[in-house]
């Protein structure tokens, strides 16, 4: 007999641990009953049905017989005339032409499922065991219940039993997480293959790969992790996830986390401007007038937009006041550097900004990287120009100089002044006996030389005493 507590209890379980449903696991085990008694009592072709009671423990089988007429399946007889035609010599050439749409029906017949008696009824014999019946309903059929099966059949039906449930936890498990995705995940490490780093989410595993890690971060197995989940993806094989520690959306939810004002909405974040492990910009507004949106995400002292950055790895955040104003926002967007005029360039959605000489590199930025986040933030092109030298800085990364008319004439005058060659001066003659006096001079100075370190050789040394 079967133990009906152990069942439940089984059951309760599965149910808690897997997040699979009572019914489903049922399922599984009617679908493994109905296998067993067919391996040991059923026949072939035969559709097997069985229904189980977890309040009593018994199970009920039945067959199932499919309604058709001669219209859905080919009867036996028909395929006997087509066995014998297959016999009759092949048809000419000629005649196969002629007979084509001959052909086309008989390959629609083809198409056709053979008449089992074993699944099908006709629907003459089916009118009278039920009436009102229809074509491609199902007949039940009751079968004696069976409690005695042989090793095989509770091999098939462990099997099925296993099958079930996991298909039905793996259904449970992308229900589960695509209600989760575009949330942040957290789990522990658990290897590092190729750069792509596996996270343990407990029923899953997660993949980051190398393209959606934070440069210059480094991973350590058994390590915690937080990640953005921004896909799940189901394969035959298994169920795979993809996480994210450089999505915008990842800066988004971890101030959600940290600013309840962002949470509940009465801040709202515009846009997003993020070069990942480097800087990142944030535009910002305030749904009530009482509320300052910066202040909020920026907190007391700093703690909310501090921690947010510890999380990324010291990555710098700018928090910048969202305004309807176009001119207004793209100059707030290049904060820290002070702006000086903003031009619209709607047609192309280019901003031309103009910036003192000691504002230029500070609105660039390193690299250009100031302008390029902005950019981002606003989504125009911006042009970035220095009013005194005519510098000018294009998003695009293209940095040139713009040259006043009035200077290009002394460009030109300073180029032909460089073109010119000055003559050197002609060399004075000079006699020949001063050149052959100054030939003979070094000669003579020479004979000096040598006679005075003799005379100095020839001198007797003093001695100590004479020293003293």
């Amino acid at each position: 007999m079967l133990d009906l507590k152990v069942l439940n209890s089984a059951l309760e379980h599965l149910e808690a641990e897997r997040g699979i449903p009572k019914e489903k696991i049922l399922e599984a085990v009617e679908d493994a009953l109905a296998a067993a008694y067919k391996k040991d009592y059923g026949k072939r072709g035969q559709v097997i049905r069985a229904e189980f009671n977890p309040a009593s423990g018994k199970t009920e089988f039945s067959q199932i017989k499919t309604v058709v007429d001669e219209s859905t399946v080919r009867m036996e007889e028909e395929d006997a005339d087509e066995e014998d035609s297959q016999t009759v010599a092949e048809p000419t050439i000629k005649e196969t032409r002629g007979n084509k749409e001959n052909d086309d029906e008989s390959e629609e017949e083809d198409e056709r499922v053979r008449f089992n008696s074993e699944h099908h009824i006709l629907i003459e014999d089916a009118k009278k065991i039920k009436k009102g019946v229809q074509l491609e309903d199902e007949i039940v059929f009751p079968l004696e219940a069976k409690d005695d099966y042989g090793r095989i059949a509770a091999q098939t039906a462990k099997q099925v039993i296993i099958q079930r449930i996991r298909e039905a936890e793996r259904v449970s498990v992308v229900d589960e997480y695509e209600k989760r995705k575009g949330e942040i995940v957290s789990g522990t490490i658990q290897r590092i293959e190729r750069g792509t780093v596996f996270v343990d989410l407990g029923r899953v595993i997660g993949a980051m790969p190398k393209s959606e890690q934070i440069p210059g971060e480094y991973y350590k197995q058994g390590e915690r992790i937080r990640a953005y989940l921004y896909s799940v993806e189901e394969t035959p094989r298994d169920i795979t996830l993809r996480l994210s520690r450089t999505h915008p959306q990842f800066l988004q939810k971890l101030l959600e986390i940290e600013a309840p004002e962002v949470a509940s909405g009465v801040v709202e974040i515009k846009s997003i401007a993020r070069e990942p492990g480097l800087r990142s910009k944030i535009a910002v507004a305030s749904n009530d007038e009482h509320i300052d949106p910066v202040g909020s995400c920026v907190g007391q002292r700093g703690v909310r937009v501090s921690t947010v950055m510890n999380e990324l790895g010291g990555e710098k955040i700018d928090v910048i006041e969202w305004a309807e104003d176009l001119e207004q926002f793209i100059e707030r967007a290049l904060s820290p550097a002070q702006v000086e005029k903003v031009t619209l360039e709607k047609e192309k959605r280019n901003a031309i900004i103009e910036v003192d000489p000691d504002q230029y590199s500070l609105a660039i930025g390193r690299g250009g990287q100031n302008a390029r986040l902005a950019a981002q933030l606003t989504g125009w092109k911006i042009d970035i120009r220095e009013q005194a030298r005519g510098q000018e800085f294009k998003t695009d990364g293209e940095e040139q100089e713009e040259v006043a008319p009035e200077k290009v004439e002394k460009q030109e005058e300073t180029d032909v002044k460089k073109k010119v060659v000055k003559k050197k001066a002609p060399k004075p003659e000079k006699d020949e006996k001063e050149e052959t006096e100054k030939k003979e001079k070094p000669a003579e100075n020479k004979e000096v030389e040598k006679e005075m370190a003799e005379k100095e050789k020839k001198k007797p040394k003093k001695t100590k005493k004479e020293k003293t």
